[in-house]
């Protein structure tokens, strides 16, 4: 797998994305956020957690903006895979490559723990290696993590199929408990925990790998 790993100013997690993937057996590049174009061959983007551009206006605003945020669109309107983990899945969400919004913690704070989940989809190209159900363990990292959309929305969202992971004991007050969502197409999806920071038993677990996994297994399958 050819994974490009994007870093934006502020960006904290890129190293701890492309360590995980290296582990994982990945061929991994990084992208500066002024790039304007994406390798040829590449199979998946990953927008790395951390506070892009300080965070200044919203959470992924401001990156939404960034050169490299076109060619990432382009990507994933040819069905290139896409991931968008903690603030990038707050990229994802101000780019519009996927749904709702992600607000302020209902408890106003930072929020730094390990966190259980439950696996809702394994037809994903990124959680085919999950079993249904089952339950795993991530760790987040977020002061503005709380999932939102309108009723009609979230009703719409929910009754594709478009919810892969839940919390189970939901820590930022997401609607619905979500954690993970994915768009119509199944190939972005952006999620609040990290997997990339349990990914190897030395640091506090290895469900994260499945993650990767799944990728690999997806691209194997898909030729």
């Amino acid at each position: 797998m050819k994974a490009c790993v994007i870093v934006f100013p502020g960006s904290n997690c890129d190293q701890d994305a492309r360590g995980a993937l290296t582990v994982a057996g990945a061929d991994v590049r990084m992208l500066w956020h002024r790039d304007r174009d994406i390798p040829a061959g590449t199979d998946l983007i990953l927008l790395p957690g951390g506070f892009s551009y300080g965070d200044y206006l919203r959470c992924g605003a401001m990156a939404a903006h960034s050169p490299i945020i076109e060619a990432v669109k382009r990507f994933a309107q040819s069905g290139g895979l896409v991931l968008g983990i903690c603030n990038g899945f707050q990229i994802l969400v101000e780019s519009r490559l996927l749904p709702g919004a992600l607000l302020c913690n209902k408890n106003l704070r930072f929020i730094c723990n390990p966190c259980r989940l439950r696996v809702e989809r394994t037809n994903t190209p990124f959680t085919n290696a999950f079993s249904k159900d089952q339950e795993v363990q991530f760790p987040i990292a977020h002061h503005e993590g709380l999932y939102f959309l309108p009723p009609d929305e979230l009703a719409a969202l929910e009754a594709r199929g478009g919810v892969v992971m839940r919390y189970l004991e939901n820590p930022n007050g997401s609607l619905g408990d979500i954690a993970a969502v994915i768009n119509e197409t199944g190939n972005v999806l952006g999620m609040m925990p990290h997997p990339e920071r349990a990914s190897e038993k030395e640091i506090g677990g290895d469900d994260g790998m499945s993650v990767w996994r799944s990728l690999f297994a997806h691209l194997k399958e898909r030729g």
